[in-house]
This record gives C-alpha cells, sequence and structure tokens, in this order.
C-alpha cells in the first residue's frame, strides 16, 4: 500500500519528467501494472508509451459495447500494431438486449445509474478483480474534468491501487506531436454511453 507522502514525495520528483521515465519509475515499484483503454483519442499515445517499456503488460479494455464502427477499426489497428497483450471485458448483456429493456437512459434518467453500473462499472470491477494490479496506468489529464484538477501524475484509485498518468501535464497539441512523431493513429467517434458532457467525471475514477 503506498502512503499519501509517498505519493507527494513522487509526483514532486517526476513532475517534468517524460512519460517514459514516470512509467520506468512505475513499473521498478516492483508492482503488477496494467494499463486500462477504452480506445477514445489519445489512447493510442499511453498504449504505445507503456508497451515500449514494458511489452507484455495487460492491457484491460472495457468495452461498453455501443462504440462506433469506427472505434473498432481504430482499437484493432492499435491492438496489432503495438502487439498489445489484450485482455477483453464486456458487459454480462448485450447492447441490443439493453436497447430494448432500457435503451441509453439520460443523464438523470433514474434508470441511468444502473445502466452505468451494467456497461462500465461492473466489467470494470471483474477485470480489476481478475488481475489484481497495484499499479493502474491510465490517460487521465489536467484540464479533462474538476477531479482530475485535483489529482497529479500519481495518486490512488478508490481501491487503493498506485493511479499512474504518464501525460498528466500535457495538452492536446504535444499529443498531437507524439502520435505524429511515433506514426500512432488518433480517434475522435469515439461515443461514451454514460456521459452526457465531455468533462463529466465517468465514475471509474471518482
Amino acid at each position: 500500500m503506498f502512503t499519501e507522502n509517498q505519493i507527494q514525495e513522487l509526483n514532486e520528483a517526476l513532475k517534468d519528467a517524460a512519460p517514459s521515465e514516470i512509467i520506468k519509475k512505475a513499473i521498478d515499484l516492483k508492482g503488477k501494472a496494467v494499463v486500462t483503454t477504452n480506445f477514445r483519442p489519445y489512447e493510442a499515445a499511453i498504449l504505445h508509451a507503456v508497451s515500449s517499456v514494458k511489452s507484455d503488460i495487460s492491457v484491460v479494455w472495457c468495452d461498453t459495447g455501443y462504440n462506433t464502427p469506427q472505434t473498432y477499426r481504430h482499437a484493432n489497428e492499435v491492438i496489432e500494431t503495438l502487439k498489445l497483450n489484450i485482455s477483453l471485458y464486456v458487459p454480462k448483456q448485450t447492447a441490443s438486449y439493453r436497447d430494448v429493456v432500457m435503451g441509453i437512459p439520460s443523464i438523470d434518467a433514474p434508470e441511468h445509474a444502473l445502466f452505468t453500473e451494467q456497461v462500465k462499472l461492473e466489467p470494470f470491477r471483474r477485470a480489476m478483480q481478475e488481475h489484481e494490479p497495484n499499479i493502474w496506468f491510465t490517460n487521465l489529464r489536467k484540464g479533462q474534468t474538476a477531479f482530475r484538477d485535483s489529482i497529479g501524475i500519481f495518486s490512488l484509485s478508490k481501491d487503493g491501487v498506485l493511479k499512474v498518468s504518464p501525460f498528466y501535464f500535457w495538452s492536446d497539441e504535444k499529443l498531437d506531436t507524439y502520435l505524429e512523431d511515433n506514426n500512432l493513429p488518433n480517434e475522435f467517434k469515439y461515443f461514451d454511453p454514460t456521459k452526457a458532457l465531455e468533462n463529466r467525471e465517468c465514475g471509474l475514477h471518482a
């Protein structure tokens, strides 16, 4: 278990570090690490950066079942290009079934909490229970939501897992350059059925 003091020390020591240096430091902590993805915009950057340091790292993809055709094509391209060690997690019921019984509820509908639990939270919990990581790489960035503004490169998840966001201080423009320099695709047709607004926290982090 990591203490708040340890996290503060890591954030201070690595606030100006390159993503590769941050990833190497986290891997050196000798924990069991995973990287999570949903193949939203700029996810190729974190997947490339982490797999460049640890090629066999477990990549947890929680697919809600509501991705666009473009996102699925993008995911396949990134998986094949980077030779990712993918573990796929999907809801226990199909999107077609859910379309009949509840559809995609609006953010203030009473069914929204159940919908989010089914398509996102339950598959994610199942993934973390099976992998049992104590280091979790993710692509959270400052400026995305109010909650994400309050953390740092290193933070603790609700379950005490060390969350590592190597691109935390990076802008879209810097990430555009990273993707271009590494010949990586990006994806902008991503759809999250649980979020009505882009700056709303998704539920996995806050």
